[in-house]
């Protein structure tokens, strides 16, 4: 009956570092450049086309009067 009790926890430690050693090994490549950098001037979002977003997102933050 003890096993049992002990199994639990242990197989919990086991799995943790499983996972760890998955995450460590698995992990993608860290870029040094910034997602925008990527990407070309035609493909970004003009600042006109986020205006009424924008507008929308300070009228809702801003307190009642």
């Amino acid at each position: 009956m003890v096993w049992f009790v002990f199994a639990g926890p242990a197989a919990v430690v086991v799995a943790g570092f499983v996972t760890m050693f998955i995450a460590y090994h698995g992990a993608d490549v860290v870029l040094s450049e910034g997602p925008a950098e990527n990407v070309s001037r035609a493909a970004r979002p003009s600042p006109v086309a986020t205006t009424p977003a924008l507008q929308a997102r300070n009228h809702a933050a801003t307190p009642a009067r």
